[in-house]
């Protein structure tokens, strides 16, 4: 994944010197094989998400991260800035600064830094892009002022995944398109709630981004009941890329595959471990429902978890009669797998 870092002195700085250098330069001649992909560089994540906080605090703290996002911009070659804090408010890493007034500051810095793009774009003709990544709970979504940030932003990256996970107490689906009426959970949640949520909260549809995971989260020693599905368990979890589910897990191993239709995502299950996951068919759902209403594309996290392609393709095929929006697939990560990419 190619991040950035935020300095002390709250500026936008390289994450990793040692290999970022050779990552833009294949970016730029990604961009030299294919003139109409658009590349970003995202900042923060949840590594490094820490300062975000001190730079949205004051006028002037805003005003020299945006200068420092143009500069990055220009002198890297890319042609905008994702912005990736998790969490405004609160949550992330234990060492991450919180306050209250982050939720209107985060509003703040962004129309600091669309009016800085904007500005620049005034001088040298050039369409600067400034994208989020968003939380998709309903925690993190009362945590911004979705109704105002949307007109500072091209788009917004709705992070739908990670909607259960080893912090709960019961086995559950990574990422559930639907709601499942039987669900162990008292408060359950969907892929399909958070899209309505942040449309009902006014992000505009055609703004919206549903972010796909091409990665399951196991689940260990769970009960042994209902073929897993919202069982206690003990073990903890991980997540396992697709790449590894297809090659030990799915039909192998002892590890045999269900489907839960109301959420409309598998799930497997060796009498112990649970791990839930995304397949072609899922994928095809969500695809299904972004179109139906009306979003602007899709991304995926991430393009090295599906090296053979097999998700990768399914979303290609489903997406490209919106070839416009493709790009957003390969906005952070593309770099992973450029040589082979489809589009």
């Amino acid at each position: 994944m190619l991040f950035a870092n935020i300095s002390s002195d709250g500026e936008i700085a390289v994450g990793d010197p040692w290999v970022d250098g050779e990552n833009f330069n294949q970016l730029k001649e990604l961009k030299e094989q294919h003139p109409h992909i658009k590349t970003l560089i995202s900042v923060g994540g949840w590594t490094w998400s820490e300062n975000f906080s001190d730079v949205a605090l004051t006028e002037e703290s805003r005003t020299i991260f945006a200068e420092s996002v143009l500069e990055f911009v220009q002198k890297y070659g890319f042609d905008g800035v994702d912005l990736d804090w998790e969490y405004p408010v609160n949550g992330g890493q234990p060492d991450n600064i919180n306050r209250p007034e982050d939720k209107q500051n985060y509003t703040l810095v962004l129309k600091k830094i669309r009016e800085t793009l904007d500005a620049q774009s005034k001088k040298d003709g050039q369409e600067y892009l400034l994208t989020i990544a968003a939380g998709a709970s309903k925690t993190h979504v009362n945590n911004l002022e979705l109704d105002k940030l949307h007109q500072y932003v091209d788009y917004v990256q709705m992070m739908s995944y990670d909607i259960h996970g080893e912090w709960d107490e019961l086995t559950g689906m990574n990422a559930p398109l639907k709601q499942d009426p039987e669900s162990g959970y008292h408060n359950e949640w969907s892929v399909k709630d958070a899209v309505e949520t942040f449309i009902n909260n006014g992000v505009p549809a055609d703004k919206l981004v549903m972010v796909l995971p091409f990665y399951g989260r196991m689940f260990k020693q769970s009960t042994n009941a209902n073929n897993g599905l919202y069982q206690q368990f003990t073990g903890g979890g991980r997540s396992v890329n697709y790449a590894a589910l297809k090659a030990e897990h799915i039909n192998k191993n002892g590890f045999t595959p269900h489907r839960e239709e109301d959420s409309q995502v598998p799930w497997l299950f060796n009498g112990s471990t649970f791990i839930s996951y995304d397949d072609a068919i899922s994928i095809g759902h969500k695809t299904d429902y972004l179109k139906l209403k009306g979003l602007s594309g899709a991304m995926m996290w991430e393009l090295s978890h599906d090296p053979g392609e097999v998700l990768l393709t399914k979303v290609y095929e489903e997406l490209k009669w919106k070839a416009l929006n493709l790009w957003l697939i390969n906005i952070m990560d593309i770099f992973f797998s450029y040589r082979k990419c489809p589009f």
